[in-house]
């Protein structure tokens, strides 16, 4: 990994964080042409099995510092909190529109499509002076997400199974160090990397018809997969084993120098949260309806467009508009304490 001056961003995690909401909106774009295509349903379960917990373990690494001082707090508010609160109310009306649904309720309490990374980053922060203080965190976080697998009354409220189910991924971000990543920069480790991943890709495609990639999106209790209740800790520690297996691989083969996509990783947030109006109302405007959709052609049109589109969101200009809500100041709302950051 090449030096880098104080100060100065880590290319190697903005550009990870650039090719995972890519990896997101592409697997977003292909959910609906999984049907009758064996070959697209593989491809969005490997997809799948690793985009969101590399986006979480990121998180969870730049998050070790998080000491619930004023300033951090402050940062929590504005960068969570507000943007949860405006997004979640712009979805649901939003759905409204597309769905012909004009009485759908608007609630803070149920997270509507993507609006749960926000509630769950919001929790996972809020807790990392006690994940920090743990002697054995992991196992710990592990055995919270195995006991979420048996609790189908924790309900919606929150999207708490998710907040619980990937909290392992999390831990496992602050229990990273520099010299982790620097493993993965090995020449060794990056070519065995690329064929672990092609090697999962073969998997994926054998487990396309014999297990529901609802176990990736770990937001259901084993019951509510119609599985017994035993399956869901085994599910829990099988799935988590994997997924970190392809982050690695995935950080592995991301480049480390800076690139003409580096200055877009600062941006992710933004290309997350707009680019599911997109997602939401191709569905609605009939842009899968095509009979070529369903074939090679489509799935790469969409994959393109998918990219594409969060490609332009995660943009400066994009950033500049929307700033006001997904990274507003409000520094009228806070005492003056809450304004400066603690020296460390």
């Amino acid at each position: 990994m090449s030096q880098r001056v104080p100060g100065e961003r880590d290319a190697l995690f903005d550009n990870a964080k650039y090719l995972a909401i890519v990896l997101v909106a592409i697997g977003h774009a292909w959910e609906p042409l999984r049907d009758g295509s064996r070959t697209v349903s593989a491809l969005y379960l490997l997809v799948y099995a690793f985009h969101m917990p590399a986006f979480i373990v990121v998180s969870g690494y730049f998050s070790r510092n998080f000491d619930a001082s004023p300033a951090r707090l402050r940062r929590l508010l504005t960068g969570l909190v507000v943007p949860y609160v405006v997004f979640e109310t712009a979805y649901t009306l939003f759905t409204r529109w597309t769905d012909h649904d004009p009485d759908r309720p608007i609630s803070l309490l149920d997270p509507l499509y993507l609006t749960w990374f926000l509630v769950a980053l919001f929790v996972w922060r809020l807790t990392t002076p006690l994940w920090t203080r743990l002697r054995a965190p992991l196992p710990v976080a592990l055995a919270v997400a195995m006991l979420a697998t048996l609790t189908p009354s924790i309900g919606n409220d929150l999207d708490l199974q998710r907040v619980l189910q990937f909290l392992p991924y999390f831990v496992v971000g602050l229990l990273l160090r520099p010299e982790h990543f620097r493993l993965l920069r090995q020449r060794a480790v990056r070519l065995s990397a690329a064929g672990v991943l092609a090697g999962a890709l073969v998997a994926a495609y054998w487990a396309v018809p014999r297990m529901t990639s609802a176990w990736l999106y770990h937001r259901d209790s084993a019951q509510e997969l119609g599985a017994p209740f035993w399956s869901g800790p085994v599910m829990t520690l099988l799935t988590f084993g994997c997924s970190l297996v392809l982050v690695a691989c995935f950080l592995a083969l991301v480049p480390s120098r800076r690139t003409w996509f580096t200055a877009l990783g600062a941006g992710t947030l933004y290309g997350y949260l707009l680019h599911g109006f997109l997602v939401q109302g191709a569905r609605a405007w009939g842009w899968y309806d095509p009979a070529w959709m369903r074939g090679p052609l489509g799935v790469a049109v969409a994959a393109l467009v998918g990219a594409g589109v969060v490609t332009a969101l995660c943009t400066a200009p994009v950033r500049r508009v929307f700033r006001s809500v997904v990274e507003p100041e409000l520094r009228w709302a806070f005492r003056r304490e809450a304004l400066t950051p603690r020296r460390a």
